[in-house]
């Protein structure tokens, strides 16, 4: 089985769907670059909760959740933002369809997602099992980055002067089990930061070899 390689960054549209099918909350993670990538080259892992939810991404997450007719479920739908023009899918940005998972995404992304907006995605979750809505409300938005960094690797800081470098926003570090390590790295840096500059020179500091 062939299929056309996409060159484009995998998106998502997560968000928690209420017992009449309106969207009690909704978010979306961006992974720059290639999964596969990661995974066969062993590079660090890298993706962040939005800030913001732009409205393309919203108009195409909400148009898949009418299609499967979703209710009373906690999705995660994934997207690639194209990175170059390709026939017969699009142009440089636009998004084509990739998964449609009836779940949450996995990994740390519902905590994340907590970080990122000031809420508590599990209470809703529960209200919305309970009660098929919920009364809780977002807060303060910010991006939440996560880094998974690779043992073995001679990085120009350690894994303490990064804490120390960053100690207002990191919320979490971690090892992570040897059965998440191949998708997720070995050590796990959670942070919030309310641009994407920072994310970005966060990512740098985190990659970065001697």
């Amino acid at each position: 089985i062939m299929e056309e390689y996409v060159f484009g960054d995998i998106i998502s549209y997560d968000a928690i769907i209420g017992g009449s099918g309106e969207v009690l909350f909704e978010t979306g993670n961006v992974t720059p670059g290639s999964i596969m990538d990661i995974v066969n080259e062993q590079k660090e892992t890298a993706y962040y909760i939005r800030k913001e939810l732009p409205e393309n991404v919203r108009a195409a997450g909400r148009a898949a959740v009418k299609s499967f007719g979703v209710k009373s479920r906690f999705i995660h739908f994934e997207f690639f933002c194209l990175t170059k023009d390709q026939s017969h899918l699009g142009k440089k940005g636009d998004i084509a369809a990739l998964e449609a998972n009836m779940r949450p995404s996995g990994g740390f992304s519902t905590d994340m997602m907590n970080f990122a907006h000031s809420t508590d995605v599990y209470k809703i979750w529960a209200d919305m099992v309970s009660f098929g809505r919920t009364d809780i409300k977002p807060g303060k938005h910010a991006f939440c980055a996560f880094l998974g960094r690779r043992d073995g690797r001679d990085y120009v800081y350690s894994d303490d002067e990064i804490r120390e470098k960053y100690p207002e926003q990191i919320r979490l570090m971690q090892r992570m089990p040897d059965a998440l390590s191949d998708d997720m790295g070995n050590r796990a840096f959670l942070a919030v930061f309310d641009t994407l500059e920072e994310v970005n020179g966060f990512f740098e500091d985190c990659t970065k070899r001697v």
